[in-house]
């Protein structure tokens, strides 16, 4: 009973201080999730971790369901349910007091400068959570190129259907591996 309750603190201690750091939202915890539950407390395997977030970007719902997984695999509902809490609770006690002040601010130029400046935060944790994907699961130069590829289309026709690139990409990485 102990341990169980240890590991339920540790869910906690881990991921309360990364609901706090998911400015830009859930993918911007990957990397820090990743090593935590990987690297430092070996819940999991880098291979397990993959197919989790795979199952949570499928799964209807935010993204961050991951850490719902990663709580229930170290310690079942119980641990989905500490691992989703203290995701979700500390970053949304966090908006509401923020979005309380800001509303009340709306007209101050520190209030336009702070929104401004925390837009290039989110999107710089998003890539490196994306960084983070690429290096677990291998990926080389083609999957850069076909990366790369699909960021143009989107850049190029922002209205595109995802379904469109995904097949693109997909068509890519099966022309590549004919030909290497």
């Amino acid at each position: 009973m102990s341990e169980d309750r240890d590991i339920l603190f540790a869910l906690v201690a881990v991921l309360a201080p990364f609901s706090l750091l998911s400015v830009g939202g859930g993918s911007a915890i990957i990397p820090g999730l990743q090593h935590q539950a990987v690297d430092v407390h070996h819940w999991i395997t880098a291979e397990q971790f993959v197919e989790m977030f795979a199952v949570a970007r499928a799964a209807p719902g935010p993204g961050t369901m991951l850490s719902t997984l990663v709580g229930w695999k170290v310690a079942g509902w119980t641990g989905a349910l500490v691992a989703t809490l203290a995701l979700m609770i500390p970053s949304a006690l966090l908006c509401y007091g923020v979005f309380r002040l800001s509303d009340h601010h709306s007209d101050k130029k520190w209030n336009r400068v702070l929104r401004k400046g925390l837009a290039p935060v989110g999107v710089g944790l998003s890539i490196a959570g994306s960084m983070t994907l690429f290096r677990l699961v291998g990926g080389g130069p083609g999957a850069a190129v076909i990366t790369a590829i699909s960021t143009a289309l989107l850049f190029w026709r922002p209205n595109m259907s995802a379904l469109f690139v995904l097949a693109f990409g997909a068509l890519l990485t099966v022309l590549m591996r004919m030909v290497i």
